[in-house]
């Protein structure tokens, strides 16, 4: 973080396009990297690291006088989230901007409302605070602002954890396993791996360890039929593809072209043969009724607020309202309801969020259960020891940044259960027996 003049405007006009958030921060700061290809690698570093600052805690530097100017936010950036002295940056001042950073340095925030404190909108602030009490929010929140760290899951289709650490070691990298997941690598730095050998090989991919541990809640087998409702770009996809070592049928359904294109780079360089991206136009496609009743496992990655990810999407909390949540929430309803469909007797239903809300995880699980009492609840602890990992959050898949150092995730484990899936099935065709001869007395 060697901040200097043109550095510092860039970071300036980085922020100027974020600050519309007219779309996802991470492909705006993509675009704006295209604009200013003369921009080094370096200089890419500290305007990212920069503007992922200001989002996380935009509404604390705001409330300290910097108001919605790109330039002030920037520098209060620098010195309140990267702990810089006013003296380090006097030679890019100008104005009172030295008397403001000095102010900023001085002021005490304990004063401030926690919802400004930890830079969250109040409505979300209410929310969470119902959810988790003041003390133990305030923990998640603080999580919320750190950095990221770098997670790597290795495909084991075409390398070994071992090999990859030994490679990864030979170059200075430095990396370790991951506490819980059994095929994934934590980085001590943050290297472009886009050119990196392992990335062009296929051999790895970036994906935080909560993700990776979602796949082994579904648990899917060789030569089974396997869908990923909402595979997007396909992370899960490929790791799910991995662990039914490349045999079997796996459909990775997306409303997105876009996000199936991505899959399919990234499937080119598993080497997996198994996957088969498709298109859809809604929940209700033709091309998922047709496997109605036919499928060993479902994934639902259901399409959330993503709140669980705010270390590395900070701009979600400043494009998300309470309505869009209300809105999110009617489709992941529909979702999850029409995924159940797929499921043969005895097969798993995995519906999961990187959401932290109550009405986008638990309840919509309690509503799919409460309207197909065919589906049970499996206690996801009791799938994770299955697996040989150790993580014991209770009933329902549940991570969090300052608890377990990833992302937060939630899950829910259901089985359609083959006696009560039969007597469903036997009671709906009585009824419609039942209604086609009332119909034939009448008309008769």
């Amino acid at each position: 973080m060697q901040p200097n003049k043109s550095r510092l405007d860039a970071a300036v006009a980085a922020l100027q396009a974020l600050l519309s958030f007219t779309g996802p921060a991470d492909s705006t700061l993509k675009r704006f990297f295209r604009e200013h290809a003369l921009l080094g690698q370096q200089d890419r570093a500290f305007v990212a690291e920069v503007a992922f600052a200001v989002l996380r805690q935009m509404r604390l530097l705001e409330e300290l006088g910097a108001q919605r100017s790109a330039r002030r936010l920037a520098l209060g950036s620098l010195v309140v989230a990267f702990g810089m002295s006013v003296r380090e940056l006097a030679p890019l001042l100008r104005g009172d901007e030295e008397n403001w950073l000095t102010t900023l340095r001085t002021q005490t925030q304990t004063e401030l409302p926690p919802a400004v404190r930890f830079s969250l909108p109040d409505w979300l602030w209410e929310r969470l605070l119902e959810q988790y009490g003041a003390e133990e929010l305030e923990r998640l929140s603080r999580g919320l602002l750190q950095q990221a760290p770098l997670d790597l899951r290795v495909n084991t289709q075409l390398a070994s954890r071992n090999e990859v650490l030994a490679q990864l070691a030979q170059e200075g990298l430095g990396g370790s396993v991951t506490n819980l997941s059994p095929i994934g690598i934590r980085l001590q730095s943050k290297p472009a791996l886009q050119k990196h050998p392992l990335f062009l090989s296929g051999k790895v991919e970036v994906q935080d360890q909560g993700s990776q541990l979602l796949t082994y809640l579904v648990t899917p087998r060789r030569r089974q039929m396997v869908v990923d409702f909402c595979a997007g770009a396909g992370g899960k996809t490929l790791a799910l593809g991995a662990m039914m070592h490349s045999e079997g049928r796996l459909y990775a359904f997306d409303t997105s072209e876009r996000r199936l294109a991505n899959l399919k780079v990234r499937l080119k360089r598993s080497g997996l043969s198994n996957i088969h991206p498709q298109q859809i136009d809604s929940e209700t496609d033709v091309r998922i009724r047709r496997l109605d009743g036919k499928i060993d496992r479902v994934l639902v990655d259901a399409p959330c607020s993503g709140f669980g990810t705010l270390r590395r999407n900070p701009d979600l909390k400043w494009r998300h309202n309470a309505e869009s949540i209300a809105q999110m929430a009617r489709k992941q309803e529909a979702i999850l309801q029409s995924a159940g469909r797929l499921l043969k007797p005895g097969g798993r239903l995995v519906y999961a969020t990187c959401s932290l809300l109550r009405e986008e995880n638990e309840q919509i699980v309690e509503q799919f259960l409460g309207r197909n009492p065919a589906f049970t609840l499996v206690p996801a602890q009791d799938v994770m020891r299955g697996q040989n990992i150790e993580l014991d959050t209770g009933p329902y898949f549940r991570v969090f940044p300052h608890t377990h150092g990833m992302d937060g995730f939630f899950a829910a484990v259901m089985e359609r259960d083959a006696t009560k899936a039969t007597a469903n099935a036997e009671a709906q065709r009585s009824a419609e027996d039942a209604e086609k001869n009332k119909t034939e007395s009448e008309t008769g």
